[in-house]
């Protein structure tokens, strides 16, 4: 998603490393030999649940081909793009991980990151060896389209070389809006806005403002940054107390310490209500703020798991089937953007990176199980539907969820 965090420090980390390979006889149908697809996403602390499930869709996309492609055996390599001292994404990590990925010359594709701050960093050095880069979660706008982040974006993340990036989520600049739609559906009057003062964070907080605003909700304060590493935020509840809104919006993601920004506010506005977008979706969000969470609106670029119809709905039986859980929420996401670089390679039918780079931009019309949708000229998806739910009972009430638009 997603999340875009400016890099505090470049000290090299650890790399936890995960190879995938076909089993059985399929090595038997290879005569071309071995293709590899990398992985790039944190699989450490609060993201092993997220992690794990974009890397099980992954695998069951490759699975599903039973292990090869135009007669090449395919490799999934898995990497940790996590500091193992922050358990969080890690500039320096995610640089070796991508040129790791484009010096070794059977790697055809790049699949992720989770974190937008990662993407990017690797979308350059990738794009430079036509190496073409698919994301199941990077939300940030900036990254494809122009005028939507900073200055200098995204034309910055392609420096001399054709675009390689591709994502399967829709952005920010479409979620920000949703969520201030929905708050005005929901009789909201004013607003608090904080947010993380990360790019990703900080950015749908300016989005949701801004629309807030159209919609006639007042914004009685924020966009606000808060530190990340504080110990409380009891000072910042008081002054939220102060202005007295009916909602606060937090533009943030759960590792920017957001589970304690709701504590520490609920504990002062005890029947204040919270609304976040995809950043706090996900169970540590709801495990760290406990009792705290409960009602919280959470909004999401898609539709989760069990809403899924059609190759959808097979899909989510099929997970369940196999893994004997419910799948993440980019679970699906992982597993649809595999399945785009696999058709791209049928089409390109050869292992030539520039080749299935532009074959995953001609994308057009996919059947997958997010609908029938395509690639536009940024690599950003026509697909635009947006969900809803409720923190209730301690968990999401996915069952319960309402599409957005």
């Amino acid at each position: 998603m997603k999340r875009y965090w400016r890099i505090a420090g470049l000290g090299v980390a650890l790399l936890a490393l995960l190879v995938w390979a076909p089993a059985g006889d399929a090595a038997k149908h290879c005569p071309k030999g071995k293709m590899k697809f990398y992985t790039s996403w944190p699989m450490q602390g609060a993201m092993i649940p997220e992690g794990t499930g974009m890397k099980n869709g992954v695998n069951m996309a490759v699975e599903e081909v039973g292990g090869a492609v135009i007669g090449y055996c395919i490799e999934v390599v898995n990497l940790d793009d996590a500091s193992p001292q922050t358990g969080k994404w890690d500039g320096a990590v995610e640089a070796e991980n991508a040129n790791k990925a484009v010096n070794d010359p059977k790697v055809m594709a790049y699949i992720g990151t989770y974190n937008s701050g990662a993407a990017a960093i690797s979308i350059p050095i990738n794009c430079k060896a036509n190496l073409v880069q698919v994301s199941p979660a990077n939300t940030y706008p900036g990254l494809t389209k122009p005028g939507k982040g900073e200055r200098d974006e995204p034309d910055k993340f392609y420096p001399g070389c054709k675009r390689n990036y591709a994502r399967v989520v829709p952005a920010d600049d479409l979620q920000g809006v949703i969520g201030a739609n929905w708050a005005r559906t929901l009789g909201i009057k004013k607003v608090y806005i904080v947010d993380d003062t990360q790019l990703y964070g900080h950015g749908i907080a300016v989005i949701f403002a801004d629309q807030a605003k159209k919609n006639g909700i007042e914004v009685v304060g924020g966009p606000e940054g808060i530190d990340q590493k504080a110990t409380d935020y009891r000072a910042l509840a008081q002054k939220i107390r102060n202005a007295n809104p009916e909602l606060v919006y937090l533009g943030m993601v759960t590792d920017s310490n957001a589970a304690k920004v709701v504590q520490d506010i609920k504990g002062a506005m005890p029947n204040v209500k919270f609304m976040g977008p995809d950043g706090i979706y996900e169970k540590a969000f709801i495990d760290g703020a406990g009792t705290a969470a409960e009602g919280t609106y959470v909004t999401f670029g898609g539709v989760p798991p069990s809403k899924l119809t059609g190759k959808g709905a097979d899909w989510y039986k099929s997970y369940k089937d196999k893994f004997k859980s419910e799948p993440e929420a980019y679970a699906a996401y992982g597993y649809e953007a595999t399945k785009v670089v696999l058709s791209a390679i049928e089409k390109a039918g050869k292992a030539d990176r520039a080749a299935i780079r532009d074959a995953v931009f001609a994308t057009m019309e996919f059947d997958g199980v997010l609908g029938k949708w395509g690639f536009d000229q940024n690599g950003d998806t026509s697909a635009t539907t947006m969900s809803g739910r409720q923190v209730k009972g301690g968990k999401f009430d996915d069952e319960n969820a309402i599409t957005l638009r």
